[in-house]
C-alpha cells in the first residue's frame, strides 16, 4: 500500500537540509510507519535527491516520525536552481513510498 493511505506529511527546510514529518492518521498505524520508514528506505526513495545522511526522530506520542535529510536541496534555497528550492514537494513525494500491509492474511 502507499504511505499516503496511512499518513500525511509536512516539510520544512533550513539551508541544504530538508525536514519531513510523517504523521499517522490513526494511532494503530504508527507501528507500521516505525517498522518500515527507516532512514535507509527513505534515503533510497530519494536517491539522486538526498546526497547526505538521513536521520530519523520518533515521536510516538504524536504518532509521527521526523526525517532530517542532509544535502537534500541542491545547496539551499539561495543557491539552488531547483523549481522547488524549499523542498516542499518532498513531503508529497514521500507519500508514494510502498509500505507492506502487515494486516494482509495472504
Amino acid at each position: 500500500m502507499k504511505l499516503r493511505e496511512l499518513a500525511h506529511s509536512r516539510a520544512g527546510d533550513k539551508g541544504d537540509i530538508s525536514n519531513i514529518s510523517v504523521i499517522a492518521y490513526q494511532e494503530k498505524d504508527y507501528a507500521l510507519l516505525e517498522k518500515y520508514l527507516t532512514p535507509e528506505r527513505v534515503k533510497a526513495h530519494f536517491a539522486g535527491i538526498v546526497h547526505g545522511e538521513v536521520l530519523r526522530y520518533a515521536l510516538p506520542s504524536l504518532g509521527a516520525l521526523n526525517f532530517v535529510m542532509q544535502r537534500a536541496l541542491g545547496g539551499g534555497v539561495t543557491r539552488s536552481l531547483a523549481l522547488d528550492a524549499h523542498g516542499k514537494c518532498l513531503s508529497s513525494a514521500i507519500m508514494t513510498m510502498e509500505i507492506p500491509d502487515d494486516t494482509d492474511p495472504s
